[in-house]
């Protein structure tokens, strides 16, 4: 195992083998700082220049680019960037855990470029203040030029297909600024007419103050005239017709009333009382204004839904695709409405705008809602064949509903293929994010788009949250993929994590996402393992709302087997030995007695010559999978081994298994969008999902748990051949292919260092064998086992 250091600031490294270039590489960490780290030393001219003049890069401690890292699209028609709006805050941003939503960041300017020799110096202050104003501006059009690829405004780019039809005029908040502003002197006048007047004057009063200049909306909340109004309003909520109320609401907006403000909990409390007198179209009107002001109201969401599904044949299409953008945006799944939302996507299918669709999946995605394989496929079907025309940020809302469906399209992914490696350098970095985590949690690999993100991504790292790299990461090792930038794409994301480290405190999942990606490349970055393991930090993952115990298994044992130099934290055995319990308590009921493994470990204690020559565990209980092990003497004969094997004494002999035409076709053919019956093999889904379908961690079979490299078995030299055979499935492969998906290269990996020699029934083998006859099924594991190649190899 070699440690490179690739650059002061980076966490220790180890991986096996070491980057082959590393000794004579140095990641530039002169670009992209975080905010979090001090700025560097002022960079020195370019070498080459003539002597004539020192130019030095200067970085002006009050320079500074404000920048909101967010979401996912080119930009298009009505989006705005604004630098006043939060980061992207839908649940559906993760796959795993809620989304976050970052607050606005500063982050240090910085220019790895010198610029080009001066021949002639002038005096050396005018000289400074020539270069200083050079080099500011150069580096706020660079600034800015990253700035307009990356900001995303969270608020309305998800309303961009409101822009479509005009019918969406009268069911949404516009909070552009007014057409007709007012002069900023006026709002004096306004509020000191408050209290003149009958109650119905204080919409006037509010109508007027929101045209108002931003300036001076933003001064309006901590005026005592201002706050004289709101009470008066207050009092008079209960005489206004609600078409006035709609109209303080809508004020409200533009004036960015704060969310709790007891004017919005008195409007709030009498559209509850008046709902069921209401239009649809007020409803659905009142309920943009709550978005916008980003106020939770699930009282009035829950009057609405229930509203909604009594006049459910009166929606036109608008209304409907507007309805289901709040069920999206309140992060609720009206179980009585769902049924009746498939229903009238299928009706209105071919009618929608591909914005609108985008924005029904995004809806779908956040509110957790399930939604069947077949409207789904409809779906997927127009969407590959308009693709081209459909902007970068409603794609990328459809991949998030495909991905949260396991659904295999097959035309969808190809014209992915196609389309999407060329828009990759203008996508955002959370789109990039959510378009790889796609690829990996359908196991499809596409080298196109994988090396696409891989060239895009090391400049754009700094707007990375700790998520973002994580699923990188994660989707790069699941995937067993090492772009051709392998030694600048790792480096530049590992330097991330170790930036974005505190905010692994709150979200530790993201961290062991990150390791375990990384690990599944045999990249080893020991800082952050020793962070990962320490005692504090397993405690976070222990009451994290995610099970992640099987993950730390996983990084812990991986690390004791293939980092045997790491002196950092470790697991404790206490702990190591719960997991590996819990691992093969799952594996006994659900793993050991699949079919295509019973029928195997049958078939072989037969061959063999009992029970005593074949076991059917989990070499490795890390590594979530089972194994069956077999021992063969150095002149090839079986070597009993197995005599307190639990299941051989219960498992009545030649059993054979049931094989109907519905199982076999599971097995050979399967579906990648249904839960597996191999579930626990399969490496889909990232670490802190919540899968009922994996077994625990990682641990130790034969060695007790918590022990050092050195306790795990190890092949006796020239006295026996031990062989782990796999019963592999389609789950542990590449969508379509042969390519073995990371954790199982791991897996193989681990056991080939541990001495085993690893020997795989594939599943393009063994599972059509499993209608044949005995005989045939003897005769392959046979040729399996006692291949002489085998003995040669050991």
């Amino acid at each position: 195992m070699a440690t490179v250091l690739m650059c002061r600031r980076f966490p220790r490294l180890s991986r096996v083998p070491a980057f082959p270039t590393a000794a004579k590489r140095k990641a530039e960490c002169g670009s992209s700082q975080s905010e979090q780290e001090k700025e560097d030393s002022p960079g020195a001219a370019n070498p080459g220049a003539e002597s004539t003049a020192t130019i030095q890069l200067l970085s002006p401690q009050d320079y500074r680019v404000l920048y909101n890292p967010a979401a996912y699209a080119k930009g298009t028609a009505g989006s705005r960037q604004r630098l006043d709006r939060d980061g992207d805050q839908a649940r559906g941003d993760t796959f795993t855990s809620p989304g976050t939503a970052e607050a606005m960041q500063t982050f240090p300017a910085a220019s790895s470029q010198a610029l080009p020799p001066i021949r002639r110096a002038p005096s050396k202050a005018r000289s400074n203040r020539l270069l200083k104003q050079t080099i500011l501006a150069a580096l706020s059009k660079e600034e800015a030029d990253k700035e307009n690829r990356e900001l995303h405004d969270s608020k309305e780019d998800p309303r961009v297909f409101q822009k479509g039809r005009p019918e969406y005029r009268a069911l949404t908040c516009d909070s552009c600024e007014p057409a007709q502003p007012l002069p900023a002197e006026e709002g004096d006048s306004i509020l000191q007419s408050v209290g003149e007047g009958s109650p119905g004057s204080v919409v006037d009063h509010f109508r007027r103050l929101s045209r108002l200049p931003a300036e001076r909306r933003a001064a309006l909340v901590s005026e005592p005239g201002f706050r004289a109004l709101c009470h008066c309003t207050i009092r008079a909520t209960g005489l206004l017709s609600t078409t006035d109320l709609i109209r303080v609401l809508k004020a409200c907006v533009p004036l960015a009333m704060p969310p709790t403000h007891p004017l919005l909990d008195a409007c709030e409390a009498e559209f509850c009382r008046r709902v069921w007198d209401m239009e649809l179209e007020q409803l659905l009107l009142v309920a943009d204004c709550w978005r916008c002001l980003e106020r939770s109201v699930p009282s009035y969401l829950s009057i609405l839904f229930s509203y909604a599904n009594l006049h459910w044949k009166d929606l036109t299409l608008p209304q409907f695709v507007q309805l289901v953008y709040i069920i999206g945006e309140g992060r609720r799944s009206p179980v009585d409405l769902m049924q009746k939302v498939e229903s009238t996507i299928l009706k209105y299918l071919d009618s929608f705008t591909l914005e609108e669709l985008g924005t029904i999946c995004l809806g779908l995605f956040k509110s957790l809602s399930g939604i069947s394989d077949h409207v789904m496929r409809r779906i997927a079907d127009r969407v590959s064949l308009q693709m081209e025309d459909m902007s970068t940020y409603a794609l990328v809302n459809v991949l998030k509903m495909l991905r949260y469906t396991r659904m295999d399209h097959l035309p969808l992914l190809t014209e992915l293929g196609r389309v999407i490696p060329a828009r990759i350098p203008a996508v955002n970095i959370q789109g990039i994010m959510h378009i790889t985590l796609t690829y990996s949690s359908l196991h499809y690999f596409d080298e196109d788009v994988l090396a696409a993100v891989a060239t895009a991504l090391p400049s754009k790292v700094s707007y990375c949250r700790s998520k973002d790299a994580a699923k990188f990461l994660w989707s790069f090792g699941c995937l067993d993929y090492e772009p051709p930038n392998e030694e600048e794409f790792y480096p530049s994301l590992i330097k991330q994590i170790h930036n974005k480290l505190h905010e692994f405190n709150k979200f530790p999942e993201h961290l062991l996402t990150a390791l375990l990606g990384l690990a599944f490349v045999k990249r080893f970055p020991e800082e952050l393992i020793d962070y990962a393991l320490r005692e504090e930090f397993v405690q976070k993952t222990r009451a994290s709302k995610y099970e992640l115990s099987k993950d730390l298994f996983t990084l812990g044992r991986s690390v004791e087997i293939e980092c045997p130099s790491y002196g950092g934290s470790r697991l404790s055995p206490q702990l190591c030995q719960e997991f590996t319990e819990t691992a093969l308590s799952f594996a006994e009921q659900e793993i050991y007695v699949r079919p295509e493994i019973a029928e195997a470990t049958s078939l072989l204690e037969s061959m063999l010559g009992g029970p005593e020559y074949v076991k059917n565990h989990m070499i490795l209980p890390h590594t979530r999978s089972s194994d069956l092990e077999v021992r063969l003497a150095a002149d090839g004969r079986p070597v009993p081994f197995n005599f307190q094997e639990p299941l051989a004494a219960s498992r009545p002999q030649e059993v054979g298994v049931s094989l109907t035409d519905a199982l076999m076709s599971q097995l050979i053919k399967g579906r990648a969008h249904s839960p597996s019956p191999l579930g626990v093999e399969n490496g889909a889904g990232t670490p802190g999902e919540k899968r009922g379908d994996e077994a625990g961690a990682k641990a130790q079979a034969e060695p007790e748990s918590g022990l050092h490299p050195a306790a795990f078995p190890v092949l006796p030299v020239a006295r026996e051949v031990r062989l782990a055979l796999q019963v592999s499935n389609r789950n542990h492969y590449c969508y379509g292919s042969r390519r073995l998906l990371g954790l199982h290269c791991l897996k193989r990996r681990q056991l080939r260092q541990l001495g085993y020699v690893v020997v795989e029934l594939p599943f393009w083998e063994w599972f059509p064998l499993l209608r044949r006859t005995r005989s045939e099924k003897l005769s392959y594991l046979h040729y399996r086992v006692f291949d002489p190649a085998l003995l040669s190899r050991a």
